[in-house]
């Protein structure tokens, strides 16, 4: 089953890019139990993990959409990952409220390349997410490039997590997780060599928060999401390059399930955003990145 979107743009209140689908419909978590605990406790969330019809069904809910996806960390965690390809079908399913995101484990290169290539051809992924502390491997490597290449020859964007992460916070040296392989000036040289590719940067970048937005500033084709964090605790300088300059680079994410989007948009009602830069951030930016307004006309 090809993922078509159907997706009524003018309906939908808000679009959020970042979504996890942890659980899939036979119970197995994306992540081993350690870190599932590891982040629930530093995001004070309970122990539920939404299925995928589960997350259609909110978001159908609130008059939204989201980007749906899981991380192949496989060979980093020695723990089974949950299949994009069930991702996709079921993204497929609930087409008019979710779009699927691919995920492959880049360091094994040529698989991840067959992989990639099989999840958009055969699947409709229209996207891709990477996180660097979780999968273990430098983004700015060269070996990775190739993958990359395939990836922006589709006309995909890709996600990649920076800064801190709750997996395996407060755990005996995080778990063995490295926050470096996230600083988000290693993708300063991947967006350099890939000038086309639309790059996302995941989350409020801290403790490089400044890094991202001058990577953002000075890469015209990368941006970032604001999922992660509640918006009250967003970093000053970030908010206000948000509500100037980069008004049309920043895109809504909430990292449900472990921050909830109503939740999400209910402090970011309080934020120090002006009034036309609001649909900005909620919905526009999104959509023109996914390229959902040429599908709508």
């Amino acid at each position: 089953m090809v993922y078509e979107s159907a997706i009524d743009v003018d309906s939908i209140v808000a679009l959020d890019t970042h979504v996890h689908v942890e659980v899939d419909d036979a119970g197995h978590n994306a992540l081993p139990p350690l870190l599932v605990d590891a982040a629930s406790k530093y995001f004070k969330a309970g122990d539920s993990r939404p299925t995928l019809d589960e997350i259609a069904a909110l978001y159908r809910s609130l008059s939204m959409a989201a980007v749906v996806f899981t991380v192949d960390a496989e060979r980093a965690l020695g723990h089974p990952p949950n299949s994009s390809e069930e991702i996709a079908i079921g993204a497929a399913r609930n087409n008019d409220a979710l779009i699927p995101f691919g995920s492959v484990d880049p360091t094994d290169p040529a698989v991840a390349i067959t992989k990639a290539k099989r999840l958009v051809e055969e699947f409709g992924v229209r996207g891709f997410k990477f996180h660097p502390t979780v999968q273990n491997f430098d983004p700015s490597d060269p070996r990775y490039f190739k993958l990359y290449g395939v990836i922006s020859e589709y006309g995909l964007p890709a996600i990649f997590h920076t800064g801190q992460t709750g997996i395996g916070s407060g755990l005996p040296g995080g778990a063995g997780l490295r926050l470096s392989l996230s600083n988000p000036m290693l993708l300063d040289t991947v967006a350099a060599e890939f000038s086309h590719w639309k790059i996302v940067m995941a989350h409020p970048s801290v403790p490089w928060q400044d890094e991202a937005i001058a990577i953002a500033t000075h890469k015209e084709n990368v941006s970032i999401d604001l999922s992660g964090w509640s918006p009250k605790y967003f970093p000053p300088q970030l908010v206000r390059a948000a509500d100037s300059y980069l008004k049309h680079k920043v895109l809504f994410g909430s990292d449900y399930p472990l921050i909830a989007p109503d939740r999400w948009l209910r402090d970011f009602k309080a934020l120090d955003v002006k009034d036309e830069v609001r649909p900005l951030i909620l919905k526009a930016n999104a959509v023109r990145l996914l390229g959902l307004e040429k599908e709508a006309k």
